[in-house]
């Protein structure tokens, strides 16, 4: 612990969730090694101090370090700023140029946001980490060097594999040590010290006193969801500090420096982090199957009642006659054809109508419906194809599912489009 201490110190980190400094062990205990490391975690987290701390506790911190975006650079150029050129190559390769991997040989080269690149750029960086070959764009020699490669992406790499975006070899060639940033929300207890340290040094900077928050301000603050992460809660400090008319902020001010959030599904769902990656794809079939039960229990709320008022006022089913739907603010599903006929409520015709005697309820048979999680699957599947005419894409969106998870369930329940 006392070593997790000390790198925070070292590198200005400030927290002390447990996701956090698991995060920092595991960096400290790969940076002697010479494996390549995939940092994974949203936009703004931190993710390149990671790779800084692991170069510095590393047998290459005397050599060069360079961070790259892959994301900023051209798909036509990248390929030169990675391997170099040679002369009269492309349009505009007036001379020779050494890449990255030629200038930074013995060092480490961080490529962030890695599942931007491009995928002929993804197959000669694969050649790289396998053999530490690489050939310049317009010559034909190969070309050693000896270059350590942390990857950092705030994507879903295997997601983007399963979409052919990604090279699945390459994949678990730069996953083979993988460490998980945790985002801001995940750890809301660090929230409070984060903030309180972007504040004290920015009072520095301006030359002013430094904010304070009320016990209100600071639920309002640590209940954000923070979407941007650090980055975002350094900028709302920054803008707190110059702009707050009082020192002592309450929670009305902070809501007023805080970004309105748009209405998010309110469905259970899995925890943020409860489960590996991968598990996507489970989370939204849950949101699936919830949404269905919801919709169930709404549906057999409005028959019991009906059906209630029928017994209580057996007049009540002359209505049904002309307005199938009257009766307990219960509409019919626009698919199920209406069937009408004297001394009968009226029902979809897939369904039992129920007989009636001298208007009262003379006898009725109860259809069993199927519970199976399975059956209600298939079946919402199958609507939602006919929906949108057999388009999987917009089944898919619909269905709050993937395209891919989509294909498969259609494997699965063997429909046929």
């Amino acid at each position: 612990m006392d070593n997790i201490q000390s790198i925070k110190n070292r590198f200005g980190i400030i927290g002390n969730s447990a996701s956090l400094n698991y995060a920092l062990q595991v960096a400290a205990q790969v940076a002697n090694t010479d494996l390549t490391v995939l940092i994974s975690g949203e936009s703004g987290v931190g993710k390149e101090v990671f790779s800084q701390i692991i170069h510095a506790l590393s047998a290459r911190k005397h050599n060069p370090f360079i961070a790259v975006n892959c994301g900023a650079i051209p798909e036509g150029t990248i390929d030169s700023e990675l391997f170099g050129h040679e002369k009269g190559s492309f349009t505009g390769a007036v001379d020779n140029r050494k890449g990255y991997f030629e200038t930074v040989n013995g060092g480490t080269i961080f490529l962030d946001e890695i599942g931007e690149m491009p995928l002929g750029t993804q197959a000669r960086l694969l050649r790289v980490l396998e053999t530490g070959e690489y050939i310049r764009v317009g010559s034909s020699k190969v070309q050693k060097t000896d270059v350590r490669v942390i990857a950092a992406t705030n994507r879903d790499l295997l997601e983007r594999t399963q979409q052919g975006k990604f090279r699945e070899d390459l994949y678990y060639r730069l996953n083979t040590v993988p460490i998980r940033v945790p985002s801001l929300r995940d750890r809301k207890e660090d929230i409070p010290m984060l903030f309180r340290k972007f504040c004290v040094d920015f009072a520095e900077k301006y030359k002013t006193t430094s904010i304070q928050l009320t016990d209100e301000a600071r639920d309002v603050l640590v209940n954000y969801p923070w979407p941007g992460n650090v980055r975002e809660l350094k900028n709302i400090a920054e803008q707190i500090s110059v702009l707050a008319p009082e020192k002592l902020v309450n929670a009305t001010d902070l809501r007023n420096f805080l970004p309105e959030q748009p209405a998010v599904n309110r469905l259970p769902m899995l925890a943020p982090g409860g489960h590996s990656q991968g598990n996507g794809d489970f989370s939204n079939e849950r949101d699936i199957l919830y949404k269905l039960f919801f919709d169930m229990k709404k549906d057999v709320t409005e028959l019991k009642k009906m059906f209630f008022e029928v017994m209580q006022n057996p007049n009540l089913a002359h209505t049904a006659y002309a307005d199938p739907g009257a009766l307990a603010g219960f509409h019919q599903p626009a698919e199920a054809p209406v069937v009408s006929t004297p001394g009968i409520i009226s029902a979809p015709a897939n369904q039992q109508p129920i007989i009636l005697k001298d208007n009262t309820i003379d006898h009725h048979e109860e259809v069993e419906e199927t519970l199976s999680i399975a059956d209600k699957e298939k079946e919402l599947i199958e609507k939602a194809l006919r929906k949108h005419k057999g388009k999987r894409k917009d089944a898919a969106l619909d269905l709050g599912i993937s395209e891919r998870t989509l294909y498969r369930k259609l494997k699965e329940y063997n429909i046929h489009e």
